[in-house]
């Protein structure tokens, strides 16, 4: 299983931010092919020390890196990607990473 774990920094508006995710990027990275699942955080993101710097954080499943790598290119991949323009101006981070049970 392969995950791409995006993390949002605090965004100036968090209600445009939270406006635009729901109704329009949400519903275009649904249609990534090979995506599995697709979940974001609820509430406060902590870390250790208190607060983080994050305002969001979602986690999209596929079968492989490969896979991945081709969804990233795929039309519907470009268009999500694309679409962070509108709406993460605070920045936004990316981590890719094959995953097991432990």
């Amino acid at each position: 299983m392969a995950t791409l774990l995006v993390l949002y920094n605090q965004p100036t508006d968090p209600t445009a931010f939270d406006a635009h995710y729901t109704q329009t990027h949400i519903p275009l990275a649904k249609q990534i092919p090979g995506l599995r699942s697709y979940t974001i955080s609820t509430g406060p993101i902590m870390d250790t020390d208190g607060p983080s710097p994050y305002y969001l954080i979602a986690e999209l499943t596929f079968d492989s890196l490969v896979d991945r790598q081709a969804a990233a290119g795929s039309a519907e991949g470009q268009a999500a990607g694309a679409d962070l323009a509108n709406f993460a101006q605070a920045g936004v981070t990316f981590a890719m990473y094959d995953a097991r049970a432990a």
